[in-house]
């Protein structure tokens, strides 16, 4: 089998990494092999191709939001903080060691990225540094926003939240500090057109590191609290066992009056599907009574973690059109977070999960979706494996069609969603390593082993249909595309 060459190029501020392949028309589609991924190897995939690529500066990468300034397409990137072995890397474009941040980079000609900026984030490796969540609102949108302002929401490290005005992305201004002295941070929800934000926070007299901030940023540079919100247990004077720490949450805006909460990573995973109005209007002293109401249904889920839920909408299901009844079914896309490498300790396997919430205080799992291990030897590939993100685009290009999963070591997946009673794999990237891609270990006998291997960490798509993955181990950023049949799934032409 021929091999594709590498591409290393580096003009103006694309920067690509020593092993990138970019403008490929076909790559290997073969089950993946069981030992670790070698540098210069080409890509494994079926049904999707790479576009571009960038480096991201060796920084570990975990959000990706894609924003349109008019007629650019801006990437937005939050990052972990640095690893053992690159602390803090050296930013080329201007020749100073920073802290993983936020980087900016133009994805106009997905071909060509352009890096445009770099915010640098808190010190701290791994998850207690860096600057790991950004949202994005135009100012025209928020009730008081300056109408030529674009506003980047993101975190700065586990200590706060910082509004910055990105309006000329290549020259980000900061705006304001909405909340401080915390002891976590991770993944907000911003509504453009309310400015309600909900921050995942660590307030320090909560008994859990994360629960929610909620605030009125209609105005970015005067923010004003509205209230704390958790699950009962995790409020301040509460004795018992603490529940499991929030991870995230998406609001569906005032007009669906709803919010749908994330807790948990990789076991002990809970739903919370809450009325926005009695949470944003209800009583705010946290006590357990005040912080039941406004919960409408909840599922829980003690073996698997929900890292997140993302509600999927009003679904019409094919196989039950004929049905009297139930034809269309409310659906919720529950995607777990596995947190182990090698498939070490005593983390069940963590997967994707489609729930029927068409009756809101009862929800209910129905189907489930799992790339099977003995598909790559995954296991002892390097590294973790098993499900982390999917997109979080409602773009009508793969709404309630096409949903991304990243697997870690197994890549991104593309699944065919049109009946979420029966998801079906249509395509798959596992993109090459690189030199700047690093490794991961397990303790065998007391000393350590360790593999590289890719690390495939969060997703997003834009309303032209490209997807944009995140690499966790400094492998950069890759932007695909789907390819054959899978692209009639989504209705591409």
């Amino acid at each position: 089998m021929k091999r594709h060459p590498s591409s290393v190029k580096s003009s103006g501020n694309l920067l690509l990494g020593a092993g990138a392949i970019v403008g490929l028309t076909a790559f290997v589609s073969m089950p993946a092999l069981s030992q670790s991924q070698r540098v210069g190897a080409p890509p494994e995939a079926k049904n999707m191709r790479l576009v571009g690529h960038t480096d991201l500066q060796a920084r570990s990468a975990y959000q990706p939001v894609i924003h349109r300034h008019g007629d650019r397409y801006i990437l937005y990137v939050g990052h972990h903080g640095g690893t053992s072995t690159v602390a803090k890397p050296v930013n080329p474009m201007t020749g100073q060691a920073e802290f993983n941040g936020t980087s900016i980079i133009d994805v106009t000609d997905p071909k060509q990225p352009k890096y445009l900026s770099h915010i640098p984030g808190d010190e701290g490796l791994g998850e207690q540094g860096g600057a790991q969540m950004v949202r994005l609102c135009d100012g025209r949108l928020l009730p008081k926003g300056d109408p030529n302002g674009v506003y980047m929401l993101r975190v700065f490290g586990n200590k706060g939240h910082e509004i910055w005005n990105v309006a000329d992305p290549a020259t980000p201004k900061k705006i304001s500090v909405v909340s401080t002295n915390l002891v976590n941070t991770h993944k907000n929800w911003w509504e453009c057109d309310t400015g309600i934000a909900y921050l995942v926070s660590g307030v320090k007299e909560w008994r859990t590191r994360r629960m929610t901030e909620i605030f009125d940023l209609s105005d970015p540079s005067k923010p004003v609290k509205i209230r704390d919100f958790g699950l009962v247990g995790q409020q301040p004077g509460a004795s018992g066992t603490v529940p499991t720490d929030l991870h995230g949450m998406i609001s569906l805006g005032a007009k669906e009056n709803r919010v749908i909460f994330a807790y948990g990573t990789n076991r002990g995973g809970i739903v919370q599907i809450v009325d926005r109005e009695k949470l944003l209007t209800g009583p705010k002293e946290p006590t357990p009574e005040n912080l039941r109401a406004p919960v409408i249904g909840q599922l829980e889920m003690p073996l698997n973690g929900v890292h997140s839920a993302i509600p999927l909408g009003k679904m019409k299901v094919a196989e039950f059109a004929k049905d009297l009844a139930g034809g269309v079914r409310d659906m919720i896309m529950i995607v777990n977070e596995s947190l182990v490498n090698e498939c070490q300790s005593g983390e069940t396997r963590q997967m994707v999960f489609f729930v029927d919430a068409t009756v809101e205080a009862r929800p209910t799992v129905v189907s489930n979706f799992n790339v099977p291990e003995a598909s790559g030897s995954f296991c002892s590939r390097g590294g973790r494996f098993g499900a982390h993100s999917a997109q979080e685009s409602t773009a009508p290009v793969y709404r309630q069609k096409v949903a991304f999963f990243t697997w870690f070591n197994a890549g991104v997946r593309a699944v065919d969603i049109r009946d979420p009673y029966s998801p079906k794999e249509i395509g798959y990237f596992i993109p090459s390593i690189t030199e700047a891609t690093t490794q991961r270990c397990i303790k065998v006998d007391g000393q350590d082993r360790c593999k590289v291997a890719i690390q495939s960490n969060n997703v997003e798509t834009d309303d032209r249909g490209y997807i944009y993955v995140a690499d966790r181990a400094n492998t950069g950023l890759h932007i695909l595309e789907l390819t054959g049949d899978a692209r009639g799934v989504a209705g591409l032409k």
